[in-house]
């Protein structure tokens, strides 16, 4: 049985939880699903310009487990990119 999961600190909270390519209906799209904690480490380390070090203190996890988050945040985002898709950010 794995270990339970460490709460972590998040503060932001958008305002907007689809991103689509223009053009084609939703129902026709593939979605990649963004979580909040993926989503948190993007705001905080590419958008405040926080380093991963400080960015994980933040969101008090380990800085290794913040550049997972981050490296996975960065794959989604790319595959929704590249390939048509429609990102859905999940809720907290």
């Amino acid at each position: 049985m794995p270990r339970p999961r460490i709460p972590r600190c998040l503060r932001f909270n958008p305002d907007v939880y689809y991103f689509k390519p223009q053009g084609i209906p939703l129902r026709f799209l593939r979605e990649v699903v963004l979580l909040p904690d993926e989503l948190e480490a993007v705001k905080l380390h590419d958008v405040d310009g926080l380093e991963q070090t400080s960015a994980a203190v933040e969101m008090k996890i380990s800085q290794p487990t913040f550049a997972r988050l981050l490296d996975s945040a960065y794959k989604k985002i790319a595959e929704a990119i590249i390939k048509g898709k429609a990102i859905r950010i999940e809720k907290p």
